[in-house]
């Protein structure tokens, strides 16, 4: 009994059942416990050939909290903190990862985001095994705000941060017209 025999693979010969298995077959249909992952648009990233639109889950505050923490550790140190492509390895030498800040990522779908963290492109590698799907989405959440940081539209700022944009704009061109004048 302290040393009962163990059997390696579910294919390994016994005597015990009948049919000579040592475990027995799986119930057709059967799905290990959390993990059935009914909602694909959240464990992919797509609804059939299509990369979904919109976060899957609402987008908290505490996503993006965590969003941040994992993007510090597994995204910054390519893409830099603020997404700019300007990490440290650019400084050892090697390639510069996309900016988060090109129209064509700042147009890119939610769904197209996360596929990238997932499936990796290019150089980068897939993180699938290393990042949590619920993280990865606050990562994707994250690099939204970033991208909202660096690009905001003035028609959705509210009146008192447009006039607040627009004097600063203005206080700016004098200063650079100054400077470029060679004064």
């Amino acid at each position: 009994m302290h040393d009962p025999p163990r059997f390696r693979s579910t294919n390994s010969a016994s005597d015990f059942w009948g049919d000579g298995r040592a475990a027995r077959p799986l119930v057709q249909g059967s799905v290990a416990r959390g993990m059935l992952k009914t909602d694909s648009g959240f464990w992919t990233g797509k609804v059939g050939d299509k990369e979904v639109t919109e976060f899957p889950e609402p987008v908290t505050k505490q996503m993006l909290a965590r969003g941040k923490d994992r993007y510090q550790i597994y995204c910054s140190p390519c893409h830099g903190l603020t997404g700019y492509g300007d990490g440290m390895i650019v400084s050892r030498g090697l390639k510069n990862p996309p900016s988060y800040h090109t129209e064509a990522l700042r147009d890119a779908t939610v769904g197209h985001l996360f596929n990238v963290i997932t499936a990796g492109y290019g150089s980068m590698a897939s993180y699938a095994s290393r990042i949590p799907v619920k993280d990865r989405w606050a990562i994707v959440a994250y690099v939204r705000a970033l991208q909202q940081s660096q690009n905001v539209k003035l028609a959705n700022l509210s009146s008192d941060e447009a006039t607040k944009v627009r004097e600063s704009e203005n206080t700016a061109k004098p200063a650079a017209a100054h400077k470029e004048a060679g004064h």
